[in-house]
Order: structure tokens, then C-alpha cells, then sequence
């Protein structure tokens, strides 16, 4: 099939190199348009019909007398082959992998030998406040930030690219201190306001009278019972800490609460990022920790504006849980495989 098409091309360059050229006269009429809407012209002419045809009468008759193997759809397939390559059978893309992925470490999230002690509110004890250990037991924030995928780290990388554009890297360093100082002080402040001493100091007052707490307000409404308040927490079997922000009573839910700042509004739990992961890591370890005799369910995500504007709370009720849960065992269990393989043999 392939050295018939040769010969037929060859036949053809042949007579063509034989000839004197065409001789075609265009005719002054013809108009030639861009335009799909041009009107009122005349009937085109067929530049075809002014070509010597008697001339290349034996160069069309070789050509059209030329009669291969029929066609067949096998027959074509095997041209493509040829010509194109093989067929590239493409699979659709799996919607959202990470969904199916399942944690090789799984742990339950819940703890069945524990109860929630609903009624322990009415004469509820002095929040806990255990002081975080120093070891080398990985902290969730530091699982986190070792595991962020890339599209975290792109968007990370290029907020702080522009922020010291508009800044300067002094100014940046400066913008980044500030926003790490107002953050210790609203949290400095929550904790005068939920700790039942109501050991106010000085220096308080000025937080106190902060946007980010005048923007907490109708939240705190809602909180009673604190049971623990900035202390520490460890997963005994799956071996990681954290500093959770507060244990207390949410519209009457336990909950692990994480107070956050934000210049941004975050309407949705979507657009606090990895922060829910955070809090299931929390409620994940306070259940499994020998310190704390209760057991949680539920997380709350509470988003301060400086401004004062209303925060937007995102509560996580035992089923929304259980899904993060998943994802972070999955960021745990990555964590540990780069950790292992960093190690020298």
C-alpha cells in the first residue's frame, strides 16, 4: 500500500516537471472578500474553470485511472498506525484522589472507654492548664507545615513575594510581628476573659478593647464550661503534641475552640485551610491523653477581625470531625515517611 501511494506521487511530480506551468487567467471580476457579510456581488468565478484542461487532460486520466485495494475500517486503522503513531487511550482524570485514599495508620478519632460528661458544667472545675513539654515528639503545627502540598506552598510563596514587593523585606519582617503580636495578645486576652479567677491586669484593659475582642463578643455568649484553657495535649499511641487554644461548651456541644485572626473574611470553613485539621488533631489527642478524664466530639473554628466586624464561627459536629480526622492521619503518616527517609542509614 505505502510503495503504491510513492509511485502514484512520483508519477505525478514527474509530468508536473514536464510541464510548462499553468496557464490560468483570472478573471477582473472576481472579487476576493474577508467579510462573510459582503453583498451585492456577482456570481463567483471558478478559477478552476479557466485552467488548461486539455493540457493536463493525460496527467488527471493517470491519476484518476490509478485504482488501489478497496478500503476497509481495519485497513485504515493500520494507515493511522503508520502515519500517526498508535491510538492513545486516555483514562478520565479520578475525581479527587485524596478522598480515596485511606490512612495506613488508622486510629479511631474517639475514645470508647471515655464519656462526655454532659452535666459536668454545672460545677465545672478550674480549666486545665498543662504546660507544653519540649521533646522530640513532632507538634501538629509542625506536621503541617512539613506536609503542605504544593499548591499551599505556591500560594504561601507568592503572598510573601508580593507582601515584600509592597513592603520591603524589613517592612515585612516588621508586618509579620506585628500580626504574630496582636495574635498572642487576643489570645492572652480570651484567656482573662474565660479563666474564672478574672485575674485582670493592667496592660488587659487595653485588650480587652481590641477589634478582634469587640469582634468575639456574640461568640462568647455562647461559651460555658471551660474545661481547659491554652494547654497541652499528646497523642500517646500516634506520638505527636499540641497547644490547643481552649475546652469549653459551645451552644451547649463540648468542643475543642481555635481562636483566629484574620485581615481577610473567611465566611466558609473552607477558606481557613489546614486550621480544621488542626482541631481534629486536638480532639483526636485530648481523647487519648491520661491528663484529661472527658472526652470531646465537636471543634469550633472562631475567625477575629481586627476591624470589630462580626467573627464567623465554624462548627465541626462529630461526622465533620471524623473527615478531617482522616485527612490528618494521612499528613501524619506522610510526615513520618519523610521523616524516615531523611534519616542517614
Amino acid at each position: 500500500m505505502k510503495n503504491l501511494k510513492m509511485k502514484v506521487f512520483q508519477t505525478i511530480c514527474r509530468q508536473l516537471r514536464s510541464s510548462k506551468g499553468f496557464s490560468v487567467e483570472p478573471s477582473p471580476r472576481v472579487g476576493f472578500s474577508t467579510s462573510s457579510y459582503s453583498c451585492g456581488r456577482k456570481k463567483k468565478m471558478n478559477p478552476y474553470e479557466e485552467v488548461n484542461q486539455e493540457k493536463y487532460s493525460d496527467l488527471v486520466q493517470s491519476v484518476l485511472s490509478f485504482r488501489g485495494h478497496a478500503q476497509t475500517p481495519e485497513s485504515l486503522f493500520k494507515e493511522d498506525t503508520l502515519l500517526y503513531g498508535p491510538v492513545s487511550k486516555c483514562k478520565p482524570p479520578k475525581q479527587d484522589e485524596e478522598e480515596a485514599r485511606v490512612p495506613g495508620n488508622w486510629f479511631p478519632l474517639f475514645n470508647a472507654e471515655r464519656s462526655l460528661k454532659p452535666n459536668a458544667t454545672s460545677d465545672a472545675p478550674i480549666p486545665l492548664k498543662i504546660p507544653l513539654q519540649r521533646n522530640r515528639i513532632p507538634s501538629v503545627t509542625r506536621v503541617l507545615q512539613q506536609t503542605m502540598t504544593s499548591e499551599q506552598i505556591f500560594y504561601l510563596e507568592r503572598w510573601k513575594k508580593r507582601m515584600i514587593l509592597e513592603l520591603g523585606e524589613d517592612g515585612f519582617a516588621e508586618y509579620t510581628s506585628n500580626i504574630f503580636l496582636q495574635g498572642k495578645q487576643f489570645h492572652e486576652a480570651l484567656e482573662s476573659i474565660l479563666s474564672p479567677q478574672g485575674n485582670l491586669k493592667e496592660r488587659d484593659e487595653n485588650l480587652l478593647e481590641s477589634g478582634y475582642i469587640e469582634s468575639v463578643q456574640h461568640i462568647l455568649k455562647d461559651i460555658s464550661g471551660v474545661r481547659a484553657l491554652e494547654s497541652a495535649v499528646q497523642h500517646e499511641t500516634l506520638k505527636y503534641v499540641g497547644l490547643l487554644d481552649c475546652v469549653a461548651e459551645y451552644q451547649g456541644n463540648l468542643c475543642v475552640i481555635d481562636w483566629k485572626t484574620s485581615e481577610k473574611p473567611k465566611p466558609s470553613i473552607r477558606n481557613t485551610f489546614d486550621n480544621p485539621l488542626q482541631v481534629v488533631a486536638y480532639v483526636g489527642a485530648i481523647n487519648h491523653d491520661g491528663n484529661y478524664s472527658f472526652q470531646v466530639h465537636c471543634g469550633l473554628i472562631v475567625v477575629a477581625y481586627k476591624d470589630g466586624s462580626p467573627a464567623h464561627p465554624h462548627f465541626m459536629d462529630p461526622e465533620l470531625c471524623s473527615q478531617y480526622w482522616a485527612k490528618w492521619l494521612l499528613r501524619l503518616e506522610e510526615y513520618t515517611k519523610k521523616e524516615k527517609n531523611q534519616k542517614p542509614d
